[in-house]
């Protein structure tokens, strides 16, 4: 059975750990206002090339529901203890949006835990304060109802929405089922996040994904992000914020593709 939860600092982590036990590890990190049930179309092929370990982040899903103030180091730093209790020293990671922020963190202040990184539908900085402010005054006096319909209107085209509406359902209560204070805690630290000096710094192996129809991460932030980190692959999916939901073929397809390519 998938392991549960990880302690980490006498906090309980939900976690789920997959695939055969002596394959390279593939760390996966969730966007904001999701859980580790969002990489669920890409699991099937993952498993069965690499030990992938998927985690509710911090204030997401099952893991310990924050409502203090935190920041991107200790996003960071959650992961790092991940492998940790599982006698994992180095992975490949995967994150979208928050998660792909995360994953930058990682690339630059423990680089000798990262192998290969895929940063997806993410940026240096995400948005302006204002626009964060504004998203969470609408939280604080509607909770998540009040922006839940907007916030997936960014996540997923139209076409998407009218062709798979079970998929965004499942997405829209992973959203509305999010707890409001501990939400607004990971709004907090999103709003904070500016790796934009730090980013030339990564050395990985690297893979940017954008969505051609992404809004709050625009194919404009994703090629900037490429054209800083040396040698960064860039692919763009047919698909808004979500991409690997909205294109999970081709998001999965190339997340293989490069994770098992042949090192130069």
């Amino acid at each position: 059975m998938p392991r549960a939860t990880i302690d980490i600092g006498g906090e309980a982590f939900h976690c789920r750990v997959e695939g055969p036990a002596g394959a390279p590890a593939l760390v996966l990190s969730n966007s904001l206002g999701t859980n580790l049930s969002m990489w669920e179309p890409q699991i099937p092929a993952l498993t069965s090339r690499f030990r992938v370990v998927r985690y509710d982040t911090r204030s997401h899903g099952q893991s310990p529901l924050s409502t203090l103030d935190y920041g991107i180091e200790t996003l960071g730093r959650d992961v790092l203890h991940l492998p940790d209790a599982l006698d994992i020293r180095r992975a490949h990671f995967c994150g979208i949006s928050m998660g792909g922020a995360t994953g930058m963190w990682l690339a630059i202040h423990a680089p000798e835990r990262i192998d290969r990184l895929v940063l997806s539908n993410t940026a240096t900085k995400f948005g302006t304060p204002e626009r964060w402010n504004a998203r969470i005054d609408a939280v604080r006096k509607g909770g998540m109802p009040a922006i839940a319909d907007g916030v997936i209107e960014t996540w997923f085209t139209p076409d998407f929405r009218g062709r798979a509406p079970d998929a965004v359902a499942r997405m829209h209560e992973m959203l509305l089922a999010a707890p409001a204070e501990p939400y607004l805690a990971a709004c907090r630290a999103v709003r904070e996040i500016d790796l934009s000096s730090e980013i030339g710094r990564i050395g990985q192996p690297t893979l940017v994904i954008i969505g051609a129809h992404d809004v709050p991460t625009p194919p404009t932030q994703g090629r900037a992000i490429a054209e800083r980190i040396a040698g960064a692959r860039l692919r763009e999916l047919p698909a808004a914020h979500i991409s690997n939901v909205e294109a999970a073929r081709e998001f999965t397809d190339e997340l293989l593709d490069f994770l098992t390519a042949e090192k130069p």
